[in-house]
């Protein structure tokens, strides 16, 4: 096995195709019983509302002519996040790796250097990210796969309008719980089951952090099944992937996804109640300018980041000391 020589904690992993399965198993579980917990709430919902709901399809589809719509549909995002990534990777990481939450971070929280630095490169990136954003969005598949273009264009419209009607604030508690359910459901699930699980395993199997790093990135872009937003999202599961590995510790990358998330819930909420002319939500293209000092940040943020948790992330042994199935 080779061996990480920094704080991120890098464990024997045998087994991998065995441990794949074993946590897909533990996700498909989760759903059921998500999708099991989302029904029952629906029904609540139509007894509350005297009988206007009548299953989950149907809140997804027309939220907006359903009374108090937007706030079923939260909590059926919520039960939905739990149920897919925070329950599963936990209930594996504790019964099949048998491990402690401990054992997620190999430095703790008290002695990673630069917390200000993550928030600061995290806004940063933002700017970046919206203009791969719109690249990524002008992209056009051959003639040939036009079918398969309008149904991805389909998909995406679909989740945008859903999207747009989530973000749609009109009082303080529906701010406070976008961010509880937009926010730190997404950031303490994704991150456990992405980079505190995933990311560790693809690590070690291929012998390679920046590999293991990208591919969980890559997966965990996927896995939200927006193509048109897949290269951003990827870079951005990346950058919390790196922030992971030189912090050793998951709280890092947990409050990278939650700023990343939360700032932009409050922007489109601030900007809703005309507090703000700044609006992040927008089409509109980013400007060339921002992109590039936004860039600039985010790298010497990441450069100093790194240089101040003192971490080397180069592997040290044979690869044919690794333990395959």
């Amino acid at each position: 096995m080779r061996e990480l020589q920094s704080s991120y904690p890098v464990t024997p992993e045998p087994q991998p195709l065995r441990s794949m399965l074993m946590l897909f198993g533990f996700i498909m579980l989760g759903m059921t019983l998500g999708a099991v917990a989302a029904a029952f709430v629906v029904s609540v919902g139509a007894m509350a509302s005297g009988g206007t709901i009548k299953n989950v399809t149907e809140l997804l589809q027309h939220p907006s002519t359903t009374p108090n719509g937007w706030w079923w549909l939260m909590v059926v995002q919520a039960l939905s996040h739990v149920s897919t990534f925070l329950l599963p990777a936990l209930l594996y990481w504790f019964t099949i790796d048998k491990r402690r939450l401990s054992d997620f971070s190999g430095q703790p929280a008290h002695k990673v250097a630069g917390w200000g630095l993550v928030v600061l490169l995290t806004i940063a990136f933002m700017p970046v990210n919206g203009l791969i954003i719109e690249l990524n969005q002008a992209l056009k598949l051959p003639e040939t796969l036009a079918p398969l273009e309008r149904w991805m264009r389909a998909k995406e419209d679909q989740m945008a309008e859903l999207t747009k009607f989530l973000t749609t604030f009109r009082t303080v508690p529906q701010l406070l719980m976008a961010v509880f359910t937009i926010g730190l459901l997404p950031a303490l699930g994704e991150e456990v089951l992405f980079r505190g699980i995933l990311q560790r395993k693809f690590i070690v199997w291929t012998s390679n952090v920046h590999l293991g790093i990208w591919l969980a990135a890559a997966l965990f872009s996927a896995i939200h099944l927006q193509f048109y937003g897949f290269v951003p999202r990827m870079l951005l599961g990346a950058l919390f992937g790196y922030l992971y590995v030189w912090s050793g510790n998951l709280w890092v990358p947990i409050l990278a996804h939650f700023i990343n998330n939360g700032f932009t819930v409050i922007m489109i909420f601030l900007h809703q109640r005309e507090m703000t002319t700044i609006d992040i939500d927008s089409t509109e293209s980013v400007p060339v300018s921002a992109a590039l000092f936004g860039t600039v940040v985010t790298v010497a943020a990441l450069v100093l980041f790194k240089r101040m948790n003192k971490t080397v992330t180069s592997y040290q042994g044979s690869a044919s000391q690794k333990e395959r199935t």
